[in-house]
């Protein structure tokens, strides 16, 4: 193993090859589950909405809160559509590993926050710990802070979670 290299031991590779599979060309899988894409040469950049500072420090927090908690923490920020919470599970379905992830998803034009758990770890990561979650998120985002909000409930949630 390189230095700094993370392995998961419940990865399977059937997940791995399927969800590949649906990555555009230029796309792949860290090995934390994390999805990393480049650019060709010649294309135009777009302008992110988040600071590379903030997108690290919720990388970060992405990690360290699924280590602790032992749950795949993932966050998703976009339009929701129709019922919030199915669109959250569907999301969720096309993630490695759906039935130990967690989804925070939130839609900025609507303001919706739905967090949803997998089978396998929805016990630990129950309505309460979601709570939490978005209870330390709102005042992120009532500052207008959409980063330090998530990074927050994050924490929140894997402290809550590692405890159950």
């Amino acid at each position: 193993m390189a230095s700094g290299e993370v392995t998961h031991a419940n990865v399977s590779a059937e997940v791995a090859a399927r969800s590949a599979a649906e990555l555009p060309v230029g796309a792949v899988f860290t090995n934390s589950g994390r999805i990393s894409a480049a650019r060709y040469p010649g294309d135009s950049p777009t302008t992110p909405p988040f600071s590379k500072r903030d997108l690290i420090a919720l990388d970060d927090t992405l990690k360290a809160a699924s280590e602790k908690a032992l749950v795949r923490f993932s966050v998703y920020i976009g339009d929701l559509d129709g019922d919030v919470e199915a669109s959250a599970r569907a999301i969720l379905a096309k993630s490695p590993e759906p039935a130990y992830g967690t989804l925070i998803a939130v839609s900025p034009n609507t303001r919706d926050v739905v967090i949803v758990s997998g089978s396998l770890v929805s016990s630990r990561v129950n309505d309460r710990v979601a709570a939490l979650g978005v209870t330390a998120a709102v005042t992120g985002f009532r500052q207008g802070n959409l980063i330090d909000g998530l990074i927050a409930a994050l924490r929140v949630m894997a402290t809550a979670a590692a405890a159950s």
